[in-house]
């Protein structure tokens, strides 16, 4: 198992794009109207049901944690969810138009062009309709083909804590297994997209707000909150040029509420220029390489105490970390 995660860690990330559907791909208008009717909530109620669904999650985690830790005296201690980044004391603030006006000028001779791909490692908690939910702490890489066909790998790993045991839901069955169990390996045939986030974004800020608003399925403008929702969806299917870094940029430096605070170091150990937005009962943090302008990863974090829920402020909802 050890060569397969060193494998990944080694790979240099590809092309992305998992097709939504084993048995084929629908076409355009087919596929966007399935996504719409499965995934957009009525506005007024799309901000709440994702923090609603963030602490019923949290709380069935966290009793799922207990008896594992309590259950019997043979059963491995449950995984620990990540502490927050943390913001260096003393840094300086980077406004987000600074770091635009950077990647525009990397951006000068196009260099690195877009890949369709990404290599992402990810910390989530996965609930099922007949299964209680688990915290998954998982890395991902895609590899694309001349021919349009591509292979997925991903791996149960923590960097927080190298060569422990990884809570998984492989086969939807929560246990824990060794750091760099291989979760799943696939090869998927030949597909192609002319929907976002499946085609080449735009690297103008404009276009690319509408092609955001397209891979969201919705008619109306992006919340903040939607809009980095959009970005990691964005980020989990290309890995961005330097054109289109810039334009991500641009288009964030306009963004309402999206405010500087400072230097953090993320959980690859890369410094990064942190960015928050504070919604209802949670807080969004933004990192990105102080550079090039590249994204480097985003944050999601509790920012009252439920505890009907077993939720502190503070505690992690979601984070994902993005790789060149």
């Amino acid at each position: 198992m050890a060569d397969e995660l060193e494998l990944l860690r080694r790979a240099n990330p590809v092309p992305v794009d998992a097709p939504h559907f084993g048995e084929g791909p629908l076409d355009h208008h087919a596929e966007r109207h399935l996504n719409r009717l499965l995934h957009e909530p009525a506005p007024a109620s799309r901000s709440r049901a994702r923090l609603a669904w963030g602490l019923v999650a949290t709380a069935v985690v966290a009793a799922l944690a207990l008896a594992l830790v309590l259950g019997s005296p043979n059963t491995p201690p449950a995984a620990a969810a990540p502490r927050p980044l943390v913001v260096q004391a003393g840094s300086t603030p980077v406004p987000l138009r600074v770091l635009a006006e950077r990647a525009g000028q990397d951006a000068a001779d196009g260099s690195p062009a877009l890949r369709k791909g990404t290599h992402v490692l990810s910390w989530s908690m996965g609930m099922s309709q007949d299964k209680p939910p688990v915290t998954l702490a998982e890395e991902r890489i895609v590899r694309w083909r001349a021919d349009d066909s591509h292979t997925e790998l991903v791996v149960a790993t923590d960097p927080r804590h190298p060569g422990r045991p990884v809570m998984s839901d492989e086969d939807g069955e929560p246990r824990l297994v060794e750091d760099g169990h291989v979760v799943s390996r696939r090869t998927f045939g030949p597909s192609w997209s002319d929907a976002p986030p499946q085609s080449p974004p735009p690297h103008d800020p404009t276009r690319l707000r509408a092609y955001l608003q397209e891979a969201q399925y919705t008619n109306t403008p992006l919340t903040t909150p939607e809009l980095l929702d959009a970005v990691g969806v964005l980020l989990d299917h290309w890995t961005l040029g330097a054109r289109e870094d810039a334009a991500v940029g641009r288009l964030l430096a306009d963004t309402e509420g999206l405010r500087p605070v400072g230097q953090v170091t993320d959980r690859l150990g890369r410094r990064g220029q942190a960015y928050v937005y504070d919604d209802e009962g949670a807080r969004r943090m933004l990192i990105m390489d102080p550079v090039t302008g590249a994204v480097l990863g985003l944050e999601a974090t509790f920012t009252v105490d439920e505890p009907e829920y077993g939720v502190s402020a503070g505690d992690v909802m979601e984070y994902s970390v993005w790789m060149r």
